[in-house]
């Protein structure tokens, strides 16, 4: 699995996981930002969270084209992690004001715009060599199941860091407090409402019952705490930066654009030249795969909003059973290590490395029992925790999808990578109708605003992973591959643009993802919100595979 990959592919993975770790800390608990500090509806939050997301995928087309004319990749990525770096800052500092705020977004969104695309064109780049050319897809999972490692522990670092200045002020986080504090300091709360407020007062350390004092306090510290969160990303880019450059002597070959290339050989690219009809046809065909990205990242990108409210809102605040080993990350990590293991237990060429790897297996097994254990038979769950099981589900699962689509290249059978993408699009639609279904008994957001916007029924959260599992399946369909046929069938002088027009699409489709949340808050079933979701990825895989024989066609 990890053999017969140019060793660039590493220290490039490593670079992105530093600042995806970052990335998605600040993520995972942003929504929730919004409304403790703001006091903002679910529709306002997530409209902002959406525009912000769209201009982190958006702003990867402007770097493709600065890249492509003038910088370079190389240069492009740096400077992109010195301008998130001080975005980052501004995020960091307590008491922002909104206006401060969205400046700071802007500025971590122009500085992923510069840095994303351009890193993931390099990658492409290394497999341009013929001796890794047919390794291209799994090079692309291998480096999608790295950025992944740094997202599955940011969601228990935001939670940690929040639970630590909270305890510091003699409070611990309850999710329906901001929004009942919000609503008392303006006036608009309800007598139940406020009945609620003053019995989750009382329970907390502080001790404080003046309803006021406590909401103002509650909603400083909470939001304070969000900040100093929020600037774990500076250490994950300065970590970064030095794997980047310390490591450049093992992706320098492929740090060109077509216009380097030029001055460096006297010729107009190394690869061989397209006609202007062959390069119409790559764009178009990649034009209408960014038409299918749009409508899956639409979907798939709720799990910072309407996903993340729903664990709030609707899904116990605590968890019992087996299902426990899953919320301690260290526990997660284990068991992708056993995963690793095992297959290295099949694929090892040697006794010896097969030995190794039975030994390792055998130690996570044994590290688990006793974790599990010794863990409290009910442990309180924060709503951001969830996000960790979509990074873990692909660091896992990447072995095993790796594994699958070899063993159908052995056969003649395997799948093409447009092929890949609709099916990815119809199991995302299975991702949501789990959601619809057990959402189908339950009260709409709407009803539930007067006592705070809690569910007096949570379900169970095996409901919420499971459907991050669905979806993650979708995913590893999806995403990885969607890239790698952006640096296969990208004419050489587009491939900045190209790979920043694949981000583009994503970027379109995280601005969609506030419809959901408009529709959040209207007066309708909760399971029409996912039933919007199904609809668009049928609709998305359907469109894909009638397009199936022309997007093939533009791969040869």
């Amino acid at each position: 699995m990890f053999k017969n990959h140019p060793k660039g592919l590493y220290a490039l993975a490593l670079a992105n996981t530093g600042e995806r770790f970052g990335y998605y800390t600040m993520l995972a608990i942003f929504v929730l930002f919004l409304q403790a500090k703001f006091g903002l509806s679910s529709a306002n939050a997530t409209t902002l969270n959406a525009i912000f997301l769209a201009a982190i995928y958006f702003l990867p087309l402007v770097g493709g084209i600065i890249a492509d004319k003038w910088l370079g990749y190389g240069k492009t990525v740096t400077l992109g992690i010195i301008v998130m770096f001080f975005g980052y800052i501004l995020m960091a500092i307590p008491g922002m004001g909104i206006i401060p705020l969205i400046a700071a977004l802007f500025v971590i969104a122009l500085g992923t715009g510069l840095f994303k695309g351009n890193l993931q064109v390099l990658v492409g780049n290394l497999y341009d060599d013929p001796k890794y050319k047919e390794r291209r897809d799994p090079g692309f999972s291998l480096f999608y199941m790295a950025i992944n490692i740094g997202a599955m522990f940011a969601p228990t670092a935001a939670t940690a860091i929040t639970n630590f200045f909270l305890k510091k002020a003699g409070l611990f986080y309850k999710a329906d407090i901001p929004a009942l504090a919000h609503q008392f300091i303006d006036g608009t709360i309800t007598a139940e409402g406020t009945a609620e407020l003053t019995k989750l007062a009382t329970v907390q350390p502080v001790g404080l019952t003046d309803l006021a004092q406590f909401s103002h306090l509650y909603i400083d510290k909470l939001s304070e705490a969000y900040n100093f969160a929020f600037g774990v990303a500076c250490i994950s880019l300065i970590v970064s930066l030095i794997i980047y450059l310390s490591t450049k002597k093992l992706y320098r070959h492929a740090d060109y654009n077509s216009k380097q290339l030029a001055a460096q050989t006297n010729k107009t690219v190394v690869e061989p030249e397209l006609t202007k009809q062959q390069t119409r046809e790559r764009v178009v065909a990649l034009g209408l795969v960014f038409v299918v990205v749009i409508f899956f990242w639409m979907a798939f990108h709720q799990n910072g909003g309407t996903m993340t409210l729903f664990a709030r809102d609707y899904t116990q605040s605590f968890v019992e059973g087996w299902t426990r080993i899953g919320f301690n990350v260290l526990n997660l990590a284990l068991i992708a290590v056993g995963v690793y293991a095992l297959f290295s237990i099949f694929q090892s060429a040697t006794a010896k490395g097969k030995s190794i790897s039975g030994i390792v297996l055998a130690a996570v097994a044994t590290l688990l029992v006793w974790s599990y254990s010794g863990m409290a038979e009910k442990i309180d769950i924060l709503p951001q925790i969830f996000q960790q099981f979509n990074p873990f589900f692909v660091v896992a699962l990447t072995p095993f999808s790796i594994a699958i689509f070899a063993w159908l290249a052995k056969k003649g059978k395997e799948p093409s990578t447009p092929l890949k993408i609709g099916m990815g699009m119809l199991i995302a639609a299975i991702g949501f109708g789990i959601l619809t279904i057990v959402s189908s008994g339950l009260q709409s957001p709407h009803d539930l605003k007067s006592v705070g916007g809690v569910s007096p029924d949570p379900i169970s959260p095996n409901w919420l992973i499971s459907t991050y599992l669905v979806l993650t399946f979708a995913e590893l369909f999806l995403s990885p591959m969607g890239i790698s046929f952006v640096t296969k069938v990208a004419p050489p002088k587009l491939k900045g643009l190209m790979m920043g027009g694949w981000f583009a699409a994503t970027g379109i489709g995280n601005l969609l993802t506030f419809v959901p949340g408009l529709l959040w808050e209207k007066d309708i079933p909760l399971w029409t919100v996912w039933s919007v979701l199904i609809a668009c990825c049928l609709l998305s895989a359907i469109f894909i595979f009638s397009i199936l024989k022309r997007l093939e066609n533009a791969t040869k």
